[in-house]
């Protein structure tokens, strides 16, 4: 018999065995209650796992999120750190100046001893040496120093852009700035722990 008759040779078709002759038997309450626990068992191993990968992966992605929080919020720190820094050195600048500025106006007969270490830092052979101050230092210089033994003859010109309580010395060959400002910058710098003038 060929393939092509035995695919056309009708089938026997026979009816199911519902007596349990197939091996299974008949669905009794105890193997009702079987097939439920097999499959509530399945069932619950089945959705175990599922939550448990669920919640591993809930608990990656908010560790995740946990260590962006702490990294973001430990960078506005380091910037508030530079902040902070920044805005006391230029409090400290600012109170340093005020009462640079005070000191002058209390006491200025400071100014006789800026001119006279400006004088001395010249050359020994200096000539035509002038000491430029603000009018109201140079009234007091005239009235309170004399050139030494040892020092140049010097002259007092009154400036009214000199700032009080310093002065500006000049020679034919060399100039001292010893103004306030330049004071002042130089101890700054001194304070920051930088020689350089600002």
């Amino acid at each position: 018999m060929s393939d092509e008759a035995a695919a056309k040779t009708p089938q026997r078709w026979d009816v199911p065995a519902i007596d349990g002759s197939d091996g299974k038997g008949y669905l009794t309450a105890g193997r009702l209650q079987e097939l439920q626990k097999d499959a509530y068992d399945e069932a619950w191993q089945k959705g175990h796992a599922d939550g448990l990968a669920a919640g591993e992966q809930t608990v990656l992605q908010r560790a995740a999120r946990f260590d962006e929080l702490l990294g973001a919020l430990s960078h506005p720190f380091d910037e508030l750190d530079e902040s902070v820094e920044k805005q006391l050195l230029e409090l400290s600048v600012a109170l340093l100046k005020q009462l640079f500025r005070r000191e002058i106006k209390i006491n200025p007969s400071h100014v006789i001893g800026v001119v006279r270490e400006a004088i001395q830092a010249l050359p020994i052979a200096s000539r035509s040496v002038q000491v430029h101050l603000h009018p109201d230092d140079a009234a007091l210089v005239r009235e309170m120093l004399r050139p030494a033994d040892n020092e140049p003859a010097w002259t007092i010109v009154e400036d009214p852009l000199a700032s009080r309580g310093g002065c500006r010395v000049t020679t034919e060959n060399s100039q001292i700035d010893a103004s306030a400002e330049s004071r002042l910058h130089a101890v700054i710098s001194r304070c920051l722990g930088d020689e350089r003038e600002q």
